[in-house]
């Protein structure tokens, strides 16, 4: 039988054009006087590109129902599928069943508090606890000490 061919991995080839794509959003966000005195904009929508790549999109590439029960599995955190749809209305005013890249970012840059960003802060932040450095904390000599 004939090995059947390789595919890349972590689907690299399907990810170029949303790439692509995310990142013409990115310099919009970055061109929007709203935004204009967000600290650290371009490093923050680096990081939500990321992110939002990590749902496992539909073939639109968008975070639909799936995408966002997978990632919430996927946080030990499983949703009904009420509540699924619940988020994901909160996201979009209950305009669509499906995620925008640029409702993600409005989301995460926003005022509002919604389900889904509070996991992605959530998610954040226990990622960097994850990656703090091992060992005995520095020590603290009496001069340091304010």
């Amino acid at each position: 039988a004939m090995a059947a061919p390789r595919r890349p991995s972590g689907g690299g080839l399907r990810r170029a054009p949303q790439d692509g794509r995310l990142d013409e959003i990115n310099k919009e966000f970055l061109c929007d006087p709203k935004f204009s005195n967000e600290k650290g904009l371009e490093e923050k929508l680096a990081v939500f590109k990321e992110k939002y790549m990590e749902f496992d999109l539909n073939n639109q590439g968008e975070i639909d129902l799936m995408s966002v029960k997978r990632m919430m599995e996927k946080l030990g955190a499983p949703k009904t599928h009420l509540e699924l749809k619940r988020m994901i209305s909160e996201v979009t005013g209950g305009v669509s069943d499906t995620i925008s890249y640029q409702d993600f970012v409005n989301l995460m840059l926003g005022k509002r508090s919604a389900v889904l960003k509070l996991v992605m802060l959530f998610e954040g932040k226990a990622n960097e606890s994850n990656r703090k450095p091992s060992g005995p904390p520095p020590e603290r000599d009496i001069a340091s000490l304010p």
